[in-house]
């Protein structure tokens, strides 16, 4: 006991614990390592997640049009708030009829995201509709800002997405059926050719962004080096650049 109180006097009351043998600092001051490295941790976890849209900053934000804003100053993340908002800012009527699908690909896609929908301009969300004529194909893509939910509408697909271990995950899918695309992944949709079929695409970026995988590379301007492809899909020069032919539109 006595003991104690020659312990307890010696810290005189400025709340610190005496430290245990062998140490020469309190342990208080020993824990500042571990009390700086959580706060660390909770400031990772509550800021946004890299890759996705921001969070809102005010209540609105209607993006102004293409031919406006590219002359004004980046205000919120790139688009500049429209002055005199109304109702009409926050509709869009461009998915109420399908798309022609008369191309090469046998699909067209109608989407309605903050360059053709100003009022999803900070929401962090937009919305599409693809159209596949039988035997059509959204050929191999990538959206590097925002994960892909789809909702079958009419008809069906084979759809599938490919992990960065290169597994292959793919389903036939039907109206009424929902399969989803993880963010920045390497997916496709293709018509098996038993009739037309529709999907309604959700994404979770006013401004997902696609890179077709075979335009981005056979129709990158400038051009993707011949040597480069022919070595990484392993065929001869002149193969590479026929296939570069058929992507490459003059201007």
């Amino acid at each position: 006991m006595a003991e104690r109180v020659k312990i307890e006097e010696k810290v005189g009351g400025s709340g610190l614990r005496p430290e245990p043998r062998g140490t020469g600092r309190p342990i208080k001051a020993r824990l500042h390592p571990y009390v700086a490295a959580a706060c660390a941790v909770v400031l990772v976890l509550a800021a946004p997640t890299v890759g996705t849209d921001p969070d809102m900053l005010q209540d609105v934000c209607v993006a102004e049009p293409l031919f406006i804003f590219v002359k004004l100053p980046a205000l919120i993340n790139g688009f500049p708030c429209k002055a005199n908002v109304t109702a009409d800012d926050f509709f869009f009527a461009g998915l109420r009829n399908p798309g022609n699908t008369n191309n090469p690909a046998g699909s067209t896609v109608t989407a309605a995201n903050v360059e053709s929908f100003p009022g999803v301009n900070t929401l962090g969300v937009s919305i599409a509709s693809i159209d596949f004529a039988p035997g059509g194909q959204n050929t191999p893509h990538t959206h590097p800002r925002a994960t892909e939910i789809i909702f079958v509408l009419e008809g069906t697909l084979e759809v599938g997405f490919i992990t960065t271990a290169n597994k292959l995950f793919s389903k036939t899918v039907t109206k009424g059926d929902v399969f989803v695309f993880p963010r920045a992944h390497v997916h496709f949709q293709q018509n098996p050719g038993y009739g037309p079929a529709t999907i309604i695409s959700a994404f979770n970026s006013q401004l997902q962004g696609t890179q077709a995988i075979a335009m981005t590379l056979f129709g990158a301007t400038p051009p993707v080096s011949t040597d480069i492809l022919a070595k990484a899909f392993k065929i001869g020069n002149a193969k590479v650049d026929a296939i570069k032919g058929r992507f490459f539109t003059p201007k």
